[in-house]
């Protein structure tokens, strides 16, 4: 056994793993061991030695929390007060509906590889209704509860998420020296491929706006901003006449209206790259000027039961719009006026397809829709160019043929 040296603690080999342990100072002024584990004799070296000079410092506690302990912690107290709302209550779900299940009574320095690729080839092929209950809460039950599985397997990138979750937690837990590797980075994890988004071509969107002027539509006017701008829905129901000037032809959008634990919230954009001042073309100022005339009236109406939130775009009696209320009043028109069904974050897609096909520089593209990388913008033209590619590629054999015949 080679040679122990002074500070090094106790180092061993056992079950074909490396241990070791060092006297440290508990909280509680109680001197005892603290044992660590490790691939090889250098790794447990290295703990040792950083628990050594910590205990020199500052006492040390001994016990390892499991990884439902540690990720209630992590959430509390590094992901809420850093992360925008909506992404804590991601987080939250995939922690206590994937994570904790199955990986949360496991002990945060004893989770290992085998574990975590264990977890996301169970999840894979895991009946969600069955381990989440979704069936046995139903007053009538249908399927899991009543003997017929439904098969409701998680998709692809539901399982990648879930894991993206589990390594940003563990990568922390690293960063703060409670466990020496991130094993949930080591697991490979191909990205699944994106399905292709249907989008509207330029005469879907002309008959669709159609439709909605010719019904008189309360949400006309959203639906121009949100075709011809790209806005996103939050963006476009957060958007106050504060920030727009018709006069100069300038909307800045910096809102979005979003439900964030069952509460209409108003919040800032996501990030700075999404706050922008946009030019308004003629199409988008009359839509808003006789938005902005019917307000006037359903205010006049309301009177005292009117709300005053200076939101371009409310209910008959001033208040917020609901993002799924929005949701559904798309639908219905979409559906009366004949043109593919597509949701609503499809017209954002929608919005840079068209830029693409009137030969707009991705910059401009990119900086139009307020993408925060140029990537994303790239892969908008990747895929429109496929189908420009496709069409240039038969005009081309068509020429060939014709002259191969004559």
């Amino acid at each position: 056994m080679p040679k122990r040296h002074n500070g090094e603690g106790s180092v061993y080999k056992m079950d074909g793993r490396w241990r070791g342990y060092v006297w440290v100072t508990t909280p509680g002024g109680r001197r005892t061991r603290k044992y660590v584990r490790g691939d090889t004799r250098a790794d447990v070296v290295t703990q040792l030695t950083k628990i050594s000079a910590a205990s020199a410092i500052a006492p040390v506690a001994v016990g390892s929390p499991t990884v439902e302990q540690y990720f209630r912690g992590w959430l509390e107290d590094v992901v809420r007060p850093t992360l925008a709302p909506t992404t804590v209550l991601n987080y939250d779900l995939f922690i206590r509906l994937y994570i904790v299940p199955s990986l949360g009574r496991k002990h945060l320095d004893r989770l290992s590889l085998r574990d975590v690729q264990t977890w996301v080839n169970k999840l894979r092929i895991t009946c969600q209704c069955c381990a989440q209950g979704k069936d046995e809460r139903r007053e009538k039950k249908r399927c899991c509860s009543a003997g017929k599985c439904c098969q409701q397997f998680p998709k692809d990138w539901t399982v990648r998420q879930a894991w993206a979750v589990l390594r940003a937690g563990l990568a922390q837990a690293v960063r703060e020296e409670m466990i020496t590797r991130n094993v949930a980075g080591m697991v490979r994890m191909p990205v699944p491929r994106s399905e292709k988004q249907t989008v509207w071509s330029v005469d879907d969107v002309r008959t669709f706006l159609e439709a909605s002027l010719s019904s008189r539509d309360s949400f006309h006017a959203a639906y121009v901003l949100m075709l011809v701008l790209g806005l996103r829905r939050g963006e476009l129901l957060g958007l106050a006449w504060e920030d727009v000037d018709l006069e100069r032809g300038e909307a800045r959008i910096r809102w979005q209206i979003q439900r964030i634990s069952g509460q209409l919230t108003r919040r800032r954009t996501k990030t700075a790259s999404s706050e922008a001042v946009l030019p308004l073309p003629d199409i988008c100022i009359d839509a808003l000027k006789a938005h902005r005339a019917m307000t006037n009236r359903w205010k006049l109406k309301a009177g005292e039961a009117w709300h005053d939130t200076d939101l371009v775009f409310t209910t008959k009696f001033g208040l917020p719009i609901d993002p799924r209320n929005f949701n559904r009043s798309f639908k219905k028109r979409t559906e009366s006026s004949g043109v593919p069904v597509i949701p609503v974050h499809s017209t954002r897609r929608t919005c840079a397809s068209l830029l693409v096909e009137l030969g707009v520089h991705p910059r401009v593209a990119m900086a139009i829709m307020r993408h925060s990388q140029i990537s994303v913008t790239m892969n908008i033209y990747s895929q429109v160019a496929s189908s420009s590619a496709r069409e240039a590629l038969a005009n081309l054999g068509s020429r060939l043929a014709e002259g191969g015949h004559s």
